[in-house]
């Protein structure tokens, strides 16, 4: 057997991200073949997005989730390893920054297939975060570099290297303005309405936050002062809900708490929120894209040009600096222009055009 493009996916942004970008691939006429390793494993956070986005089924699915860090990509490495002895495939695909971009990256260029990295030459530059490790170990072993925009181009330029690197935009900014006017039309979410502008939407899911209990208690302390102002609404991520339970804490009684949601959900309570408070990399964009003033619960973030332009306020753990930030936004929601600000939603078409001219070298790329 032999395939064009192996993808490897393994979490919900990445989901997303190969919805957009497989359709692309199957408009090229570049053959694909989809692993899912399992990373993010119940309905709510991974099949959901195969039946809502029209993602094709994976060809086969690891089943690797719920372990260490090393013992995941350990064995993610293996089962990898003998699909790609098995597939041959012209090159490897891999998404984002989690243990199963990792593991595919290092299974693959250990056979010499060369490495794709979407949304390569993001930067936190905090080596504590898992993801920054799998980022710099996925770059450093890819041959070609798909960015967003410039930012990303330099940091890897500053880390020599200077080839393979292709701006393209962002896919999740296509997968926005794909399926946000289908999402606008969900105006209930498990048969609850919930008003435009009349609440506040809420994620927090990274274990900086959840596993440290002073940091998760300061953040609960801050969604508390904020909700006494504007009601909040979290879809309560399983890491967070185990955390809390754990610790015997509850959520503030103005936090209204709902079940993981799919992502044409999640748009739509994006979309009818006034303000996001978030701990997701993928959130902020979102938000972002769709004009909405985010908060975001870490002391640093990948996506600088969302803070740059004054969409988005880092205030870490700080309770404080949360609700100040609420407040400023609600009173003077942000006004500069964001268009044209990671691509133009087209960026799953120019990844395309690359991995057809490494799956066909004669065709000629315009990536």
């Amino acid at each position: 057997m032999t395939v064009g493009v192996l993808s490897v996916v393994g979490a919900r942004p990445q989901l997303i991200k190969a919805a957009m970008v497989s359709s692309a691939l199957k408009r090229a006429a570049v053959d694909e073949m989809l692993i899912h390793t399992g990373q993010h494993y119940d309905d709510s956070m991974s099949d959901v997005f195969f039946r809502e986005l029209g993602l094709p089924g994976a060809a086969r699915n690891l089943e690797i989730g719920g372990l260490s860090h090393g013992a995941m990509t350990g064995r993610m490495i293996e089962a990898l390893e003998a699909i790609i002895e098995e597939t041959n495939p012209a090159v490897t695909l891999v998404y984002g920054d989690t243990n199963s971009t990792a593991a595919a990256a290092i299974a693959a260029v250990k056979l010499h297939v060369p490495v794709a990295h979407v949304e390569a030459g993001m930067r936190s530059f905090n080596r504590r975060m898992p993801e920054e490790i799998n980022r710099v170990i996925t770059d450093h072993l890819a041959s070609h570099h798909f960015v967003t925009g410039e930012t990303p181009k330099h940091h890897l330029e500053a880390e020599g290297i200077v080839s393979g690197i292709h701006v393209v935009g962002d896919v999740m900014r296509d997968a926005c303005e794909t399926f946000l006017p289908v999402a606008r039309a969900r105006v209930s979410l498990d048969g609850r309405s919930f008003a435009a502008g009349a609440f506040g939407l809420v994620t927090l899911h990274r274990p900086e936050n959840t596993d440290d209990p002073a940091q998760l208690r300061a953040l609960l302390d801050g969604l508390a002062r904020v909700s006494e102002e504007l009601p909040l609404v979290m879809p309560l991520h399983p890491r967070t809900k185990r955390r809390l339970t754990e610790l015997g804490l509850q959520l503030p009684a103005s936090v209204h708490s709902v079940a993981p949601v799919g992502y044409l959900e999640m748009l739509a309570l994006l979309d009818r929120s006034s303000i996001v408070i978030t701990d997701s990399g993928g959130l902020q964009k979102e938000a972002f894209y769709v004009g909405r003033p985010c908060v975001t619960a870490r002391g640093e973030t990948e996506w600088t040009e969302t803070v740059d332009l004054g969409w988005n306020r880092l205030v870490g753990a700080d309770p404080d600096a949360m609700l100040l930030a609420c407040r400023d936004f609600l009173a003077a929601p942000p006004a500069s222009a964001r268009d044209g600000v990671y691509g133009d939603g087209h960026a799953a078409d120019r990844v395309a055009a690359v991995l057809s001219s490494v799956v066909d070298p004669g065709e000629t790329s315009n990536g």
